[in-house]
């Protein structure tokens, strides 16, 4: 057996506290009790008072409330192997991190405006396996094809730009997504590539390499990134001041979004371009283009996992609740002294 969530069994601990309640309960009962009659007459007054019925019922309590605590920690026992049955397509999504991206003309900033709706458009996503690769001024593989959507996000919450060459490489970012999709094995009908980047490419490169790509059948859906007007670039100090980057002569550097590239690099491929806006980033229309192409079936077998059994403990506690409320603290009543009516 096992617990999908132990923490809640902490709170077995907090039973000893609801016991010293009870206890205090009944003193207290009963020191209210002294102010009208003596300890000594209490039992001759109250004569159908059962202290053992009374203790009976703390005790159902308590184990009831025990019983819903471990239900709420989900015990879980029994599993089974089961064949999944998987229809999808391989999705390999290509983020740019150059400087650049730190622009705030799409808020907070447009790198972590691309990594929020990256999250949500995988929390859509269902039997797609899903690759992520990070650009600058070179490419690299961060996620390989993958059906953990967690681990994905994982990574990608740890996106910035300064780790990778400076620059923005398109062609190397589609040539890395082409070698992965080679390595899968999978029929380029299947595979997709959503390049998100505010599109200042150095070399003009990246035409040339969606060719290569369309030639192979690999659709690649981008997204632009940005105003169409120059914005300068936010640079962190040591100090928490606001700087920005400057060229070698002292000058602002201001970026802007580049669409003529992203449009030829979809349109080349067959797929189409979409304008992040500051008030829409357009991927779930990605998705909704995604959804229309054909997918492969798959399937593999898995280890199904632990069984739920939380509702036995669960019926317990209910059971115990029920028998607490319908045993009464009175029993019968005691015989009377011998003449005390007459």
């Amino acid at each position: 057996m096992r617990f999908a969530e132990p923490n809640f069994l902490w709170a077995l601990f907090t039973l000893p506290l609801f016991l010293l309640l009870f206890v205090y309960a009944y003193r207290r009962r009963k020191k209210l009790a002294s102010k009208f009659a003596s300890i000594s007459m209490l039992p001759k007054i109250a004569t159908s008072l059962s202290p053992w019925r009374r203790a009976t019922k703390t005790g159902l309590l308590l184990l009831g409330i025990a019983f819903l605590i471990v239900a709420l920690a989900r015990p879980q026992w029994g599993r089974q192997m089961e064949h999944i049955e998987r229809k999808g397509l391989d999705i390999l999504l290509l983020q740019d991190v150059s400087l650049s991206m730190l622009a705030e003309d799409v808020k907070p900033n447009r790198l972590v405006r691309s990594r929020h709706e990256i999250s949500a458009f995988l929390d859509t996503l269902s039997g797609d396996r899903v690759g992520l690769v990070a650009f600058s001024g070179e490419a690299q593989t961060l996620v390989p094809l993958t059906l953990d959507y967690g681990t994905v996000q994982l990574i990608l919450r740890d996106l910035e730009p300064g780790w990778l060459l400076p620059g923005t490489d398109l062609a190397a970012a589609i040539d890395k997504g082409m070698q992965m999709f080679r390595r899968s094995k999978v029929p380029s009908k299947y595979a997709v590539m959503v390049l998100m980047s505010d599109g200042e490419e150095q070399d003009a490169k990246a035409v040339e390499k969606a060719k290569e790509a369309a030639e192979a059948g690999i659709r690649i859906y981008t997204v632009g990134i940005g105003s169409k007007e120059g914005v300068p670039i936010p640079e962190p100090t040591k100090n928490g001041d606001v700087s920005y980057h400057k060229d070698r002569f002292g000058n602002i550097v201001t970026t802007h979004l580049e669409e003529r590239t992203l449009q030829d690099v979809a349109s080349i491929t067959g797929a189409r371009y979409f304008y992040a806006s500051p008030g829409e980033f357009q991927l779930q229309k990605v998705l909704s283009e995604i959804e229309s192409l054909e997918k492969r079936d798959t399937s593999s077998d898995q280890m199904e996992n632990y069984q739920d059994r939380y509702q036995i403990f669960l019926a317990m506690a209910a059971i115990l609740f029920l028998v607490e409320a319908l045993l009464s603290e009175r029993g019968k009543k005691r015989k009377q002294l011998a003449g005390r009516f007459s």
